[in-house]
């Protein structure tokens, strides 16, 4: 990217996140973002906006992107089951605050939106759903998990609670919930006669 397009590039992110900021003076709910107005606090063109993403919620999820990644790594230079311990308590830690509402309202919005739906299971879920079911199989393969397990299930057990928890507000949100929710996950639920 020459660097006038990088600068719009990162204008864009920018003011996207500005205009989601729930603690900014005009914050708005990504169902009422509109691309003219991300437009306008960017300084943009629409055309320059379309030229990278293909609708709002391509660049609400991107911007989501910029930072999340980051913070809630998946790592591969520990022992996978702390990796999925470290991912896990992360992601609590972070719904629990503005990117959880903002993952919200995107999961909101993909409930009558299909295109939004497609972009979020595109640009977000999968790729993250794959990362961390690579992580169960290297848990497998290292023997902290059963290796009889289907590893999209496990990774989808570890996920659920959380997602639960985020989008019905229905406990804690943070590193010990997650360690609770994994240790759970661990142990199983089968009684141990």
């Amino acid at each position: 990217m020459a660097v006038r397009s990088e600068q719009s590039h990162k204008a864009i992110l920018e003011a996207t996140m500005a205009l989601l900021d729930e603690s900014g003076p005009d914050a708005l709910t990504v169902q009422k973002l509109s691309i003219e107005r991300i437009a306008r606090e960017a300084g943009v063109s629409k055309t320059t906006i379309y030229r990278w993403w293909p609708s709002k919620a391509a660049v609400v999820i991107d911007t989501f992107l910029e930072n999340h990644v980051a913070r809630t790594p998946v790592r591969e230079d520990v022992p996978a089951i702390d990796a999925l311990r470290e991912h896990l308590s992360s992601l609590a830690v972070i719904y629990a605050g503005p990117e959880g509402r903002l993952i919200s309202q995107l999961v909101a919005e993909a409930q009558y939106d299909s295109a939004t739906m497609e972009e979020f299971k595109n640009r977000f879920w999968l790729p993250r759903t794959r990362a961390v079911t690579a992580i169960v199989r290297r848990a497998m393969e290292e023997g902290a998990i059963r290796s009889d397990l289907e590893p999209m299930l496990v990774t989808e057990l570890l996920y659920s609670p959380v997602y639960f928890r985020l989008l019905f507000q229905s406990g804690p949100l943070d590193a010990d919930a997650a360690n609770a929710i994994m240790q759970s996950a661990l142990e199983g639920l089968e009684s141990q006669h």
